[in-house]
């Protein structure tokens, strides 16, 4: 996998909770900082993608359906 550098600052005390927890494991700090972007990313993606899609629905004047009457198992196939 191809990487790239990203260079940031923190505060003090949260340098020091991610050097803590890389000595602890004996992981690197660089390991915790991409899991943790990776992981905000997901989380940010859901987020302002879900409210896209939510004023769209607003927007279209479509119905909405009860959540009791989605047929869960036939959604995806």
């Amino acid at each position: 996998m191809a990487t790239r550098q990203l260079n940031t600052s923190v505060e003090a005390s949260l340098y020091d909770r991610l050097d803590l927890l890389a000595a602890r494991t004996g992981r690197s700090r660089s390991h915790y900082v991409a899991e943790f972007i990776e992981r905000g990313l997901i989380d940010l993606e859901d987020h302002y993608l879900l409210k896209d899609a939510q004023e769209e629905f607003y927007a279209s004047d479509e119905d909405s359906i009860p959540h009791e009457d989605v047929d869960w198992d036939s959604l995806g196939r």
